[in-house]
């Protein structure tokens, strides 16, 4: 039944999702995120709402060592998922990029379960293939990287 809804409202989520001045409410959209994801026990987020696949990544601040988490679209690859930091197309990438590459472990909750994982940036013609893939979900990544100057920068998440 999921999987009809997904189609229905997938279409609409990626014309959304590729709109100018979304990234303007990224504070507000992240935040209501957090709240519907925390009462659902992370079993459903505004990605999972709009149809497509998405985790909560927990990573420990690099300079803090706090643990921090952001619900991210994702995509399923392989034994793990793979995130882009693509900000919406922004000039600066997130800031759990930053903290992402420089860890050596982090933790997803995908559908509810949580799993630890081992981040791995994608570089060069690897980076390139893995972006191709990720674009088959979620379209709007092309337009992204067309706003920006910057590379977006791709990881692939391994379960440990």
């Amino acid at each position: 039944m999921y999987e009809l809804y997904a189609r229905l409202v997938r279409p609409l989520a990626i014309l959304l999702g590729g709109q100018a001045w979304l990234p303007r409410l990224n504070r507000q959209i992240v935040a209501m995120d957090r709240v519907v994801q925390k009462f659902s026990r992370g079993r459903i987020g505004f990605v999972r709402i709009a149809g497509l696949p998405g985790l909560t990544l927990t990573v420990a601040g690099r300079k803090s060592g706090v643990p921090r988490s952001t619900p991210l679209l994702c995509v399923p690859h392989g034994d793990g998922w793979l995130v882009a930091g693509s900000n919406w197309g922004a000039p600066k990438p997130p800031v759990w990029v930053a903290n992402l590459s420089a860890a050596t472990s982090a933790r997803v909750n995908f559908e509810g379960r949580s799993y630890d994982v081992v981040p791995s940036e994608a570089v060069g013609e690897e980076r390139d293939r893995l972006f191709a893939v990720m674009n088959q979900t979620w379209p709007n990544y092309r337009k992204y990287e067309k706003r920006t100057e910057r590379t977006i920068r791709v990881f692939e998440l391994r379960r440990a």
